[in-house]
């Protein structure tokens, strides 16, 4: 389904990831987990194409995104192709993104008319009807600054959810949130892992990787150092890397 082969990425002179691989099955629900600053939420833009690789290879869905061309640099897809492919993604960010002056309702509607060109009865049955499966069918009709942070990120999922993405990607989505909201918005993504939906998943709760992740993607240095399934990588053998970073968690 997604597949990443030896990605770099520098900042300056600061290499944030290092040769970076990975593959994402259809269905699967992939945890990434690490310290600040060990890349991972690079690696989640990288492959929405929020951020442009330096080197390597990116193929979502059989589609080539970017890959090296002859001098070993990234080049990536021309326009129209690529906007094609980076819709089969989506992101749920940390600190929510809706648009402030749109209601509910139109955070969800506005993207699927203007990029998919839904008609507005289409669109808005849609978005009513996933605002009801996040359990926010009251609130069509509010704006963000009414909301809750968990209410903001539970809006977020259901408006990534409208644009039909064949993977959704979520970026630390409980992190500006207390443990109750967490809960709201953890319960909601734990659904769609019911789904079978294909997921990979920035985060630092623990006990939710290791109970809804099929793998954990244990990242250091922007390297993956740790790749296994979930109750191997955080379970009672984890390694001895991953036991001292959890051990800074909490978990």
């Amino acid at each position: 389904m997604l597949q990443a082969i030896n990605v770099a990425k520098s900042f300056g002179t600061e290499d944030v990831l290092r040769g970076v691989s990975l593959r994402v099955s259809r269905g699967e629900v992939v945890a990434i987990i690490g310290r600040s600053g060990s890349g991972k939420s690079t690696l989640l833009r990288c492959l929405n194409h929020l951020e442009e690789i330096d080197s390597g290879s990116i193929v979502i869905d059989g589609e080539v995104m970017a890959e090296n061309d002859a001098s070993g640099r990234a080049r990536y897809r021309k326009d129209a192709e690529l906007r094609a492919i980076c819709q089969k993604m989506g992101l749920v960010f940390q600190d929510y993104n809706l648009f402030p002056h749109y209601s509910v309702l139109k955070n969800l509607v506005m993207p699927q008319t203007a990029v998919l060109h839904r008609s507005r009865q289409e669109a808005e049955a849609k978005a009513r009807a996933l605002l009801e499966k996040v359990g926010l069918a009251d609130k069509a009709d509010e704006y963000p600054c009414n909301l809750s942070g968990g209410q903001c990120q539970r809006v977020a999922i259901a408006r990534a959810l409208a644009m039909d993405p064949e993977i959704l990607c979520f970026d630390e989505p409980t992190s500006a949130l207390d443990p109750q909201l967490t809960q709201e918005v953890l319960s909601v993504i734990r659904q769609l892992a019911d789904e079978q939906r294909t997921m990979i998943v920035v985060t630092h709760e623990m006990n939710f990787a290791r109970d809804v992740a099929d793998r954990v993607i244990y990242m250091e240095g922007g390297l993956i150092v740790e790749d296994g399934p979930a109750q191997k990588v955080l379970g009672s053998e984890r390694s001895a890397a991953v036991r001292a970073f959890v051990g800074e968690s909490g978990y």
